[in-house]
């Protein structure tokens, strides 16, 4: 079993309480993975005084500089790519294949920042009189909070982590406690890089003491979450009354449209990727998929044979395709869905239980879930899910499944299969979501490209990830000299 402190002001350091507790394998609840520091308002405080000690010399390096760091950190953890992933795997639940693309992952994100450092800054524009330069400068924002959740413990911390460290703030980062290893592995490979003391600060604990903390105290110029609408609206309020920025990235409800053009076999292994792997635990993942009629009943028979061939398991176990639900409560949240769905009028075409025989007895594990004659005002169709449970609704045609799509109050990711480019065109234009896919995968993000979701599932004020990610970090100020006297 391995043991964690909080990360503040370059020391590990216990809770003043003495306060801990543990993470469990959701695969085998019979083995703990790991005691952390139960931390609260205290600790969080602690962590931002630390942060604002440490920013006014950190913002005063040069990006290039900081750059440095965030590549010499991206090295220490591709060195660690094998323990660092069975770590994860062991403590959130994913196959190894799933947690070793995510730690690469990682390893890019900080290697992708490292390299931006040489082109970080601000720009020079033309004045319209003789004499004079007008100039911008980006600057950082000072003390910036992070909270992020369990489903991607490590790639999540570091898409915000790194574009923040750049960009000059120092940083209060608090991990979801149901997986918490990674980010407490980061704050160890940033400290070895270099990071000067202070600069990171991790509070691990109850989330709903350290997170007001964070939202609340006055020295914390802004705060990015990723997480729940429900916990997101709270603290995006919270933030609203002192006028602080904020970056909410929530919940989805991801449609994936077959059209009767598509090829169905892509669409049936594009479908099951999205929904079914990462064990529907994704943000991005498909949990509705919208059919034409004319090709429903055979997509629904490709569907439901490819589903049963699926291999569930313990995720360090080979050929594993979906490992188990992170928790008990997330478990029993995903049966109670399905249980209502069928209440609702669905029918349960195949899944829909908790698997409990040989090694599944002592872990978080169901079946992946197919529910057919799904109506749009039902629950299923309407809520965040986040587990493997696909909920199947038939279209009339292309317009009728863009309306369907539209139906929802999130938008974060959509994704279309289809053989028509301009229909593929003509709902890149019209779908309400922040990540548009076609004839790929809803899951699945480009480290480079802006990411972030629109109506509920978002702020949609700044975008995560790519360049544009340091616009939520940094300031720009615009500097006006004239040199004509």
């Amino acid at each position: 079993m391995k043991r964690y402190q909080h990360f503040i002001g370059g020391q590990w350091v216990s809770s003043a309480d003495g306060a801990v507790f543990t993470t469990r394998n959701p695969a085998d609840t019979r083995e703990t993975v790991a005691e952390y520091a139960a931390g609260g308002q205290k600790e969080a405080r602690a962590a931002i005084e630390a942060a604002v000690a440490a920013a006014p010399a950190w913002g005063a390096m040069t990006p290039v500089a900081r750059g440095r760091i965030l590549s010499a950190a991206s090295n220490i953890l591709d060195s660690r790519k094998k323990e660092l992933a069975e770590l994860l795997t062991r403590e959130e639940g994913k196959t190894l294949a799933e947690s070793a693309g995510e730690v690469q992952r990682a390893v890019d994100i900080f290697r992708f920042y490292g390299g931006l450092s040489y082109t970080l800054g601000g720009q020079t524009l033309p004045h319209d009189l003789p004499g004079n330069f007008l100039y911008t400068r980006r600057e950082p924002l000072g003390v910036v909070a992070l909270i992020t959740p369990w489903n991607f413990p490590i790639a999540i911390p570091a898409w915000k982590l790194a574009p923040a460290l750049l960009g000059g703030n120092a940083v209060v980062l608090k991990p979801a406690s149901q997986a918490p290893a990674m980010t407490m592995e980061l704050a160890r490979a940033l400290a070895e890089a270099g990071l000067p003391a202070g600069v990171l600060n991790v509070v691990t604990g109850e989330g709903r003491a350290v997170g007001a903390e964070m939202a609340d105290h006055p020295a914390v110029a802004a705060l990015s979450f990723t997480g729940s609408y429900t916990v997101g609206n709270a603290i995006y309020q919270r933030l609203a009354l002192r006028m602080a920025r904020a970056q909410m990235e929530m919940g989805g409800k991801n449609p994936t449209i077959v059209l009767a053009d598509a090829d169905l076999d892509l669409a049936v292994n594009l479908v099951v990727k999205a929904g079914f792997g990462l064990t529907g635990q994704a943000c991005t993942a498909t949990s509705r998929v919208i059919v034409e009629k004319s090709v429903l009943p055979v997509f629904m028979e490709k569907l439901v044979a490819r589903t049963s061939t699926l291999k569930v398991g313990p995720g360090y176990a080979p050929g594993v395709e979906m490992g188990p639900a992170v928790s008990e409560s997330q478990l029993e949240s995903n049966l109670a869905y399905v249980r209502g769905a069928v209440a609702d009028g669905a029918t349960l075409l195949y899944g829909g239980q908790r698997l409990q025989d040989g090694e599944l007895a002592h872990g978080y594990f169901m079946q992946p879930t197919i529910l057919a004659g799904v109506k749009p005002d039902m629950r299923i169709a309407c809520e965040e899910v986040f587990g493997p449970v696909l909920a199947v609704l038939a279209a009339e045609d292309f317009e009728h499944a863009i309306a369907l799509a539209n139906g929802v109050e999130m938008g974060l990711s959509a994704s279309l299969v289809t053989r028509d480019l301009k229909k593929a065109m003509l709902y890149a234009e019209r779908i309400q979501a922040g990540v548009v896919k076609i004839n790929q995968i809803s899951t699945g993000l480009a480290l480079q490209a802006p990411f972030g979701g629109v109506k509920k599932s978002s702020t949609d004020s700044f975008k995560e990830q790519g360049a544009s990610a340091l616009d939520f970090y940094t300031r720009i100020k615009t500097v006006y000299l004239d040199y004509s006297a």
